[in-house]
């Protein structure tokens, strides 16, 4: 599609700190944020990506159109002025958009490199876009690409094998906490898909009793029969408090559900047993203050970047094999984006030199009445070879790497020189 552009812009956990990250939080899902965009003049094709560690817009537009603004504007509301904006903000456009989404897709742009969360997280951003048709041929083609580059650096590295997810993160330091996680009592608040990742990894590392705390009685006694554990309401969590030993909270709260002064008086109870909280919530579940309490522990998703070491040796090996994969798909995504603007012209080069052809053939085997038939078709079949001999370089030009470079101006200077009519 000549003209085309495709515009990236995010923030992430590399640029932005998590004070700034969980005011862009989505709490109210897609749908809302996803109409809003769509009325952002100048767009024609749009994606959004929510999760606790990036917030990514993806849009295509008409080439020259200036949206960054009000993209941005979009992206940060009023928790920030216009002037903070590129301190967080990265922005990408066309060959480097296309290669930081299938980085992404491929996990290498993760927190934890190889983690396998991020791919399912696309596609469920994915389905609530298709479903508002916010998605189009291109960014359609863009995306299951990131899908399949993503199944390719899995099938073809170990970049998984050694990775640790936000999960076994968290495991590791619970082991570093209390020595072993054999026989503790864990509670989880939210039974979200995070929340299920980490009881998982807690019941698979020895952890005896799972309880499942959420505003939601029934989805709680069904993550619990998971782990062969018991459901509670919301209103018991303080009680709770009393009889476990390791927390993890991921709810979808606007704010923070559990104060420092409501853990203080719990602690005396337990008789200052260690209580070890893990916040995996954007935003924050807990008060970073429980971490003035003695014997209390609390880590949130960016102190979990402390464990991204584990395994870093052999993960950044594979990774470097990865980002092969990825740098040799993002370049055969843009000779598929540069030829949307070149197979029109060669479509439209060949009808007219056809046009010309049978116009002169129209003309000239009128005046040459006593060719045979036979002589007629040899003539006919001399003029479309001539045609195809004289379209042949022309056409050797627009396929050739030469052309793909800066195509849209060149694909422009070539339609001019040989009249051609002006696509859309």
């Amino acid at each position: 599609m000549p003209g085309e552009m495709i515009l990236l812009l995010g923030v992430n956990h590399k640029k932005t700190p998590l004070e700034v990250r969980e005011k862009l939080a989505l709490s109210s899902g897609y749908d809302e944020p996803l109409e809003a965009l769509g009325k952002i003049e100048g767009i024609k094709e749009y994606y959004l990506l929510s999760t606790c560690n990036r917030v990514e817009i993806l849009v295509s537009v008409h080439d020259g159109a200036d949206v960054q603004h009000a993209l941005s504007r979009f992206l940060f509301g009023d928790a920030l002025s216009p002037e903070e904006f590129d301190k967080y903000l990265y922005c990408y456009h066309n060959a480097e958009a296309v290669h930081h989404l299938f980085m992404v897709a491929a996990s290498l742009d993760s927190m934890i490199v190889g983690e396998s969360q991020i791919l399912g997280q696309l596609k469920e951003a994915y389905r609530h876009s298709a479903e508002k048709k916010s998605t189009g041929p291109i960014l359609n083609r863009l995306l299951h690409k990131s899908f399949s580059v993503a199944k390719r650096v899995r099938s073809e590295t170990q970049i998984g094998s050694s990775a640790v997810s936000i999960s076994y993160a968290a495991i590791e330091l619970a082991k570093k906490i209390f020595g072993s996680i054999e026989n503790k009592r864990v509670l989880l608040i939210g039974a979200g898909e995070m929340a299920e990742l980490a009881a998982e990894h807690l019941v698979g590392n020895g952890a005896k009793d799972v309880v499942v705390c959420n505003r939601t009685l029934e989805r709680a006694l069904d993550l619990a029969k998971r782990f062969n554990g018991s459901a509670v309401g919301l209103d018991e969590l303080h009680e709770q408090l009393e009889y476990v030993d390791i927390i993890v909270s991921s709810t979808g709260a606007p704010g923070v559900i559990l104060q420092r002064d409501e853990v203080k008086p719990i602690m005396r109870e337990r008789r200052n047993k260690p209580l070890f909280f893990i916040d995996i919530a954007v935003p924050r579940d807990l008060d970073p203050g429980l971490n003035d309490l003695e014997n209390v522990y609390l880590y949130d998703i960016d102190d979990l970047n402390n464990v991204v070491e584990l395994n870093k040796a052999e993960r950044d090996k594979e990774a470097i094999k990865a980002s092969r994969i990825v740098d040799e798909e993002a370049l055969k995504f843009k000779d598929w984006l540069a030829g949307l603007g070149i197979t029109p012209t060669i479509a439209a080069l060949r009808e007219k030199g056809n046009q010309v052809m049978q116009l002169e053939l129209e003309r000239t085997l009128p005046r040459l009445k006593n060719l045979t038939v036979k002589e007629q078709k040899s003539v006919e079949k001399m003029a479309s070879a001539i045609v195809s001999r004289m379209l042949h370089d022309p056409m050797i030009f627009l396929k050739s790497e030469n052309c793909k470079d800066q195509s849209a101006m060149k694909v422009d200077v070539f339609r001019s020189v040989f009249a051609l009519e002006k696509k859309e």
